[in-house]
Parts: C-alpha cells; structure tokens; sequence
C-alpha cells in the first residue's frame, strides 16, 4: 500500500481496550514513551495548555549515532479542545528537522469512540492544516517509509494497538 500525503489525513484503528486506558496511552508520558517513535509527550491538558515532547535517552543515542543530533523538545503544540476520554485537539510541529519546524503547525484530532457493544474502541486520528506543508504530510502519511523515515501516523496506531492488545509492541517491547 502506497501512503499518500494529502492536505487532511484520516486514520482509523479499533482498540480491543476501553476509551479511558486508549485516552491514558495517548496522554501520559510514561505510556507515549512505550510505543511508536517513543519519546515522552506532556500535555497540559486545557485548551491553550502546552503540548511538547521530548525524546527519550535511547532516541537521542540512536539519531545521534547517525550523524542526526536532536533537538531537547523534538514537537510542540498547543491543546485546543480537550473531552477525556473522547476527544483530543492540538496544533503540532515536529522540531527534529528544520525544514520541517519552517512548514510551522498543523492540527491532529484524536477521536475515541466505544463501539455500541462495549467489545472495543474506534480511535480515529485526524491530522489537518497540512495545505503549504509538503514534508510534515508526506512524513505522517508514512510516504517517506522506504527511505527509513517511518511509516507514519498508521505505524504509530498499529503499535500502539499492539501495545495496548497484547502488553507488547510490534517490535516487541514496551510489556507491562
């Protein structure tokens, strides 16, 4: 499958967890730090309240030993609307590259949802205001996975749905 980077990027994955473990994987940094790219993102969660994250110790070593230093806060943002543990708006920038941090913010929504036979949740990630950012979409599109980028905000999701399933990631890590 061919990721594609549009100015609106829709993701949708179905959580075999409840809408209150969903929301604390997404807000806590302790949790932020077990799956997808890692790193620790603190929230300050009231609209106009800080979004950053910073990278863990083993991100920095390994984007380090590759001759690509990281910066202390690698994205920021600003929390716009927040409903735990239904819904999550901020502004995001990814600081690691320049080129990037230049394109300036975009806006992700997350949206929790419990199916109507409480078996599961629906986590629908909405990643918007990509119009004049060529890189940031193509980069959470996972367009860039075969030149080692990563594979996006659908990675992300189905790490985090590992992780959250199974106690594990898809690479295997992060179990209670």
């Amino acid at each position: 499958m061919t990721a594609t980077a549009t100015p609106t990027q829709v993701y949708r994955v179905y959580i075999k967890a409840p809408a209150e473990k969903i929301w604390q994987a997404l807000t806590d940094p302790e949790w932020t730090n077990r799956y997808g790219y890692t790193g620790y993102a603190h929230y300050d969660l009231k609209p106009g309240g800080k979004l950053e994250v910073v990278p863990n110790d083993e991100f920095k070593a390994g984007a380090e030993a590759q001759g690509f230093p990281v910066p202390d806060v690698i994205l920021d943002g600003e929390v716009l609307e927040v409903d735990p543990p239904r819904r999550l708006v901020t502004t995001w920038c990814l600081l690691m590259d320049p080129n990037m941090a230049a394109e300036g913010h975009s806006r992700i929504t997350y949206e929790i949802e419990p199916l109507p036979d409480g078996s599961a949740c629906s986590l629908t990630v909405t990643h918007d205001d990509l119009d004049g950012k060529p890189l940031t979409a193509a980069m959470v599109a996972g367009a860039d996975e075969a030149q080692g980028a990563g594979g996006g905000h659908a990675w992300i999701l189905s790490d985090l749905k590992s992780l959250l399933e199974t106690g594990s990631t898809l690479a295997g890590t992060g179990a209670d």
